[in-house]
């Protein structure tokens, strides 16, 4: 559907014409120039495995660093592989952040009238 074709669609529900319209807007039917400033959802915990191995080493050998070394190094390695996939998996995805969001409505905001 094209702007216009949009437009004489929501005036024909607003329309009084036919008796009672079909729509009532309560507020105006116009974006506001500013988004919800929400925080991303933090993604599950990694590597708790290889920690709870470690911590149970340490444990075991009054938190002795030599005798848990397999340990130490199958956590590392697994708290690299996650920063190196955070890396690669940076981006959100294709979607603004609020903050990005903001800014480039205040720069571009929205027609102060009603559609």
């Amino acid at each position: 559907m094209s702007g216009s074709a949009i437009q004489e669609k929501v005036a024909r529900l607003l329309s009084k014409q036919n008796g009672k319209p079909a729509m009532k807007a309560v507020k105006p039917l116009a974006l506001k120039n500013e988004v919800a400033n929400r925080k991303p959802k933090k993604g599950e915990a990694t590597c708790v495995t290889e920690m709870t191995l470690l911590m149970a080493c340490w444990k075991q050998n009054d938190f002795n660093n030599a005798l848990c070394s397999n340990e130490v190094s199958s956590f590392y390695t697994c708290v690299e592989k996650v920063q190196t996939k955070a890396k690669g998996q940076q981006g959100t995805r294709g979607r603004l952040l609020p903050k990005e969001a903001n800014t480039l409505l205040k720069r571009f905001p929205n027609l102060a009238s009603e559609i």
